[in-house]
């Protein structure tokens, strides 16, 4: 099964193109576990959706419905929402009988330190077989090294204030580790691509991707692979810096 990283963003009429290939597995391992079947005959994956801090139930229902996409046969989950309050931490067994996991977006920092508790469960989940999807915040805490913040590197700006996640220096933390380079998101739409160029350029990150706003990047045994309406970019060291290109969908 794949990693699935999602830039974050809304669209007024989704069509669920950055989620396909996520509820696609997912739906393999529903078919396999005998779950019911929806009105098209196709089984109905059950998701745990890990939403945290304020507004959290009203961002997990905003994630079922990009996810359902607006075509003529909607793609239907079983959404079982783990709501975490800020300061509270995801609670062991939220990843029992699911077919699949989504970690929403919000705080990073709040993201992270909620997940920490069960980061080894999730590595084991997913190398076993459960897809993962990450949404913006859910994306950046998925990386070995995560970037979980901050607009400044030695007090100097590399990023908008506006994507500083409450934090002024840009901060690295251990994430999940289900991808081996850091990642961050919103990156056109944001201007985080700067971010990740000047801490990979500072040496805070070996490498990393930044991922457009309604784009996933599908991190599969077979590679990689760019799905939904934007670009990822890709920003590695090099002896005279750093070296940035883009994988379009």
């Amino acid at each position: 099964m794949s990693v699935h990283l999602v830039g974050g963003g809304w669209a007024e009429r989704p069509d669920g193109a950055e989620y396909r290939a996520f509820v696609a597995e997912a739906r393999v391992r529903a078919r396999a576990a005998g779950r019911a079947a929806d009105a098209s005959g196709r089984p109905v994956p059950r998701i745990a959706i890990v939403v945290v801090g304020e507004g959290a139930a009203a961002h997990a229902d905003e994630l079922v419905i990009a996810i359902a996409g607006g075509g003529v046969v909607p793609e239907v989950v079983d959404a079982a929402v783990v709501a975490v309050p800020s300061g509270g931490e995801v609670p062991a067994g939220a990843f029992a009988d699911v077919d699949g996991v989504v970690v929403g977006g919000g705080a990073t920092p709040e993201y992270r330190d909620a997940l920490e508790p069960v980061f080894g469960e999730l590595r084991r989940q997913v190398a076993a077989g459960l897809p993962y999807l990450g949404f913006s915040a859910g994306a950046a805490v998925a990386a070995e090294r995560a970037i979980i913040g901050g607009w400044r590197i030695g007090g100097v700006p590399v990023a908008p204030e506006a994507a500083s996640e409450g934090l002024d220096e840009v901060t690295v933390a251990p994430g999940i580790g289900l991808v081996d380079v850091a990642i961050d998101a919103h990156a056109a739409q944001w201007g985080t691509l700067s971010r990740l160029v000047a801490a990979v350029e500072a040496g805070l990150v070996e490498g990393g991707l930044a991922i457009d706003e309604r784009t996933a990047l599908v991190v599969a045994e077979g590679g990689l692979e760019v799905a939904g309406h934007g670009s990822v970019w890709r920003a590695l060291p090099v002896e005279q810096g750093v070296v940035v290109s883009t994988m379009g969908a």
